[in-house]
């Protein structure tokens, strides 16, 4: 099967994933207690006209009738209105998405750079001090709750030593670019590194669990692959051992590593709730605990199906980097 055709039949099996998700976010909202008209109006409101606000949100209308009505505008990016400031919900998902995919792919920059060195230096010193390290950092981090982490490293990093804010994100990566093509260099460098020192902490709580879970997963490949008739091959015929590891063994242990890398990459665009309500990251992780305790479904039903959407892209990019990897893996 052509690349093409590939990305066509993933791209449809996406494009299914995402109306369920659309379908399953919309009948949240019916089996959820509470009246969405309650955010609007004051208990004490009069009958007429709780029913005029209800018929203006369309909330008197037939189930299906809104369904399609909510269904027909997620196509062309129209998720409706906000109960609560009356908005267009479009416009602030995607205001609070850049915030969410800095500290996602922050958090996965952290975890390749540590990890995989670190999985491949406890194949390769398999029971001595280094592997043994390895191993423990890699249950600890696995079985550490980021949220715990993130409070822990507040606590000693940011009250007790100040090395780093507590909180917040004065500007973004956008803004950066923004300042680059402007010309302004001095102040894009300063820019970036103040956007380095406030993602620092919450980049690190959040790819924690996944640093752990490449390092382990990198380090059964690497003992898995250095195992194998083709690594003693290349050794016989007396290649140095650094190209056996790096460009042999490493290559062909890293296939199962992008699978998981692009898992956990769409898995903390939608993780990263807790983590940026312990360090008020203004994303969408804040945005979805605000639209909840505010009762604001449109939001929360827009926000649920962009980090749906993201999950999806994320799944296709990762399988078709298949073959760059490994010619060998056939698209099917």
């Amino acid at each position: 099967m052509s690349l093409s055709r590939f990305l066509i039949k993933r791209s449809l099996q996406g494009l299914f994933v995402i109306w369920g998700v659309i379908t399953v976010v919309f009948g949240l909202r019916f089996i959820s207690p509470g009246d969405p008209a309650n955010v609007l109006l004051p208990p004490d409101v009069d009958p007429e006209v709780r029913a005029q606000v209800i018929a203006e949100l369309g909330l008197n209308e037939p189930l299906y009738i809104q369904y399609w009505e909510f269904i027909s505008g997620v196509p062309v990016g129209d998720l409706g209105l906000s109960l609560v400031t009356r908005t267009p919900v479009t416009a602030r998902v995607l205001a609070k998405l850049p915030a969410t995919l800095e500290l996602a792919i922050a958090a996965t920059v952290v975890a390749i750079v540590i990890a995989i060195p670190l999985g491949v230096l406890s194949a390769t010193r398999r029971h001595e001090p280094a592997d043994y390290g390895a191993t423990v950092f890699s249950l600890v981090g696995i079985s550490t709750p980021n949220f715990w982490l993130g409070v822990m490293l507040i606590i000693v990093l940011s009250v007790q030593f100040n090395l780093f804010p507590t909180s917040q994100r004065p500007i973004g990566f956008d803004g950066i670019v923004g300042l680059l093509t402007s010309g302004n260099l001095d102040a894009a460098i300063d820019g970036f590194g103040t956007w380095l020192w406030h993602i620092t902490l919450p980049a690190i709580t959040l790819g924690t669990y996944f640093t752990a879970l490449i390092t382990r997963l990198t380090r059964s490949g690497m003992l898995d692959q250095l195992g194998q008739t083709y690594v003693r091959a290349t050794r016989a015929k007396g290649l140095p051992e650094t190209l056996v590891r790096y460009k042999h063994a490493l290559r062909n242990t890293l296939i199962p590593v992008i699978t998981v890398i692009g898992l956990q990459l769409g898995t903390l665009i939608g993780g990263a709730v807790i983590t940026e309500a312990v360090f008020a990251w203004p994303g969408l992780g804040t945005l979805i605990i605000n639209s909840i305790n505010a009762r604001d479904w449109p939001v929360l039903q827009g926000s649920l199906i962009v980090v749906a959407v993201g999950f999806v892209l994320v799944n296709i990019l990762v399988d078709a980097l298949y073959a760059y990897v490994n010619p060998q893996v056939a698209y099917d």
